[in-house]
């Protein structure tokens, strides 16, 4: 998708002023929210791995040898929502309010159902979020 922004002709330049993170040129550049009022926010993201169902037992019986494999995921999760400003380019450091990282597995005991979540309170581009504080 990122590459379509880059070749020449109109619809790409039509696409790149539509990006906040574009210049009208193509050039990258951090979004200014000085002005943006404080919002509450909350992201949410579910994925699965697919699994044997002996390996799903080994799982669930904490039998891995390297130790919990939930509990291992669960804090690298944590700390990659923690880290988001530094992994993304032009990522705001955001300063989280919660975070949380929870497993399931469906009755076909075929996967790990995997929700993650996050909250902050802060100045962000989106125009879509309820203001916490008085404007």
């Amino acid at each position: 998708m990122s590459a379509a922004l880059f070749v020449s002709g109109p619809p790409a330049f039509e696409t790149m002023k539509r990006l906040s993170h574009l210049t009208r040129t193509g050039e990258a550049r951090m979004v200014d929210v000085s002005a943006k009022p404080v919002v509450l926010r909350e992201a949410v993201a579910r994925g699965e791995i697919r699994l044997q169902p002996d390996t799903l037992k080994l799982i669930e019986s904490n039998a891995i040898a390297k130790g919990n494999v939930l509990a291992t995921a669960r804090l690298a999760g944590i700390m990659a929502a923690k880290k988001t400003g530094e992994l993304i380019p032009l990522c705001h450091p955001l300063p989280i309010t919660h975070c949380e990282v929870s497993f399931a597995i469906p009755a076909r005991r075929d996967r790990v159902v995997i929700t993650a979540s996050a909250k902050i309170a802060a100045q962000t581009p989106s125009r879509s979020s309820r203001s916490v504080l008085p404007a």
